[in-house]
């Protein structure tokens, strides 16, 4: 152990202790007006779904905290408690070249840990939804989606994880550059590849069948100068009830997309509502933005690393005993959360303006109180509470709170 261990470990246990506060902070204040509706609301969602809300985030939470301290338990395993350098002592013994090496040491990585996760989503998916009335999966499906990922992973994954490990390995003192630059490549790539090629592995994607739906949608679009790949309604109810809308994909590849619960639950007014809603995403240069962002922080990331990877304290603080380039990016991924969690409020906070500036732009599109009667709906569809605690929601929610979403969106 040496400095760079309690540094890792004071990041690593207050962070979890911020979040376990936050969490038990939020239960504490749903359950405390668990009893009435709040008034922007009350003509809308009855006591029984708003109390259904209420439990049903209540028990997300809990099992978050649960998921929260396993991995970091998991974590401590993997780094000090000496995971990761017997796993690697393990691979080494086969004396193969060092990039098959290190290739076949992050996909076993990658694969326990998707393995240990999978409890957990079994847990969240037949106990805890499955108690709100909301799972529609079958455990046969589970599997299935667990076979698809892992071979989309390997079949993905090992040819970019040899590409970064040989930039790595004899790309000189610039490698980190060469590998944002290929992570940047593969991730516009993904974007654009997404909806045509992998979602419909897991999904149907059906055309817009209703005519007239169809018609206010591209009517909506072309006054706006957004050209897509067609409108496609997804069979979202094979897995669950909730529902969404968004768009998808990357240039001439976008696509939009209705969860099949959506269109049952929405008029075609509330329908073009939320579709104006996404539309502004794209209208405020949002997606461009997000990229950019996520650049920058992936830019600053990989020369961190490339500053990390000959330090032999970054090793041992983290309980390796063999340096190698493969347990540098390992190291890395698993260990920067834990410095990088308390800038989540900041990106938290962008997220909510954003979301609110695309309202704002699809209040100047469609009537504001088919956006507001649709939300209404989602959220109790959904059982979105409308009663967040404000700091855990600073943290943890990417759009706002009902109530100052709705009062955003009235008039006066």
């Amino acid at each position: 152990m040496n400095t760079f261990t309690y540094l890792f470990i004071i990041a690593l246990l207050s962070g979890a202790f911020l979040q376990w506060h936050l969490g038990k902070r939020h239960i504490r204040h749903i359950k405390s007006r668990r009893a009435a509706v709040p008034p922007p609301f009350s003509d809308n969602i009855p006591i029984e779904a708003h109390q259904k809300a209420a439990d049903y985030n209540c028990a997300k939470t809990r099992t978050g905290l649960v998921e929260l301290l396993i991995s970091s338990i998991l974590l401590l395993i993997w780094t000090l408690g000496g995971g990761l350098d017997l796993l690697d002592g393990v691979i080494r013994s086969y004396h193969l070249p060092t990039l098959w090496t290190g290739t076949i040491f992050i996909l076993a990585v990658m694969l326990i840990s998707s393995l240990l996760d999978a409890p957990l989503s079994a847990y969240r998916a037949f106990r805890m939804e499955q108690q709100f009335g909301f799972n529609k999966m079958t455990p046969g499906l589970f599997i299935t989606d667990l076979l698809k990922n892992t071979l989309l992973a390997l079949g993905i994954g090992a040819p970019l994880i040899i590409l970064v490990l040989w930039f790595m390995a004899d790309a000189g003192p610039w490698w980190w550059l060469y590998v944002w630059l290929t992570w940047l490549g593969f991730s516009l790539i993904m974007m654009w590849a997404y909806p045509a090629f992998i979602a419909p592995l897991f999904n149907q994607f059906k055309p817009l069948d209703n005519p007239e739906l169809a018609t206010r949608i591209e009517a909506l679009l072309d006054r706006n100068g957004f050209t897509s790949n067609g409108i496609f309604v997804m069979d979202g109810s094979t897995r669950s009830t909730h529902g969404n809308a968004y768009f998808t994909g990357l240039g001439a590849n976008k696509r939009i997309v209705f969860f099949d619960t959506l269109i049952d639950e929405l008029s075609h007014d509330e329908i073009e509502a939320v579709l104006a809603h996404e539309l502004g995403h794209f209208k405020c240069n949002h997606v461009k933005k997000r990229i950019a962002a996520l650049g920058i922080i992936f830019l600053i990331g990989f020369a961190a690393l490339g500053a990390l990877i000959d330090m032999p304290w970054f090793y041992a603080g983290l309980g390796v005993t063999e340096p190698s380039t493969y347990l540098a990016l390992t190291l890395f991924v698993l260990a920067s959360p834990a410095f990088t969690f308390f800038l989540q409020p900041l990106f938290s906070f962008i997220s909510r303006k954003h979301e609110l500036e695309a309202d704002d732009f699809a209040a100047a599109q469609v009537q504001p109180r088919n956006l507001i009667s649709a939300l209404v709906k989602l959220y109790k569809e959904n059982a979105n509470t409308l009663t967040p605690d404000p700091l855990y929601s600073a943290f943890h929610d990417s759009h706002p709170p009902a109530p100052i979403r709705i009062a955003h969106l009235s008039p006066g």
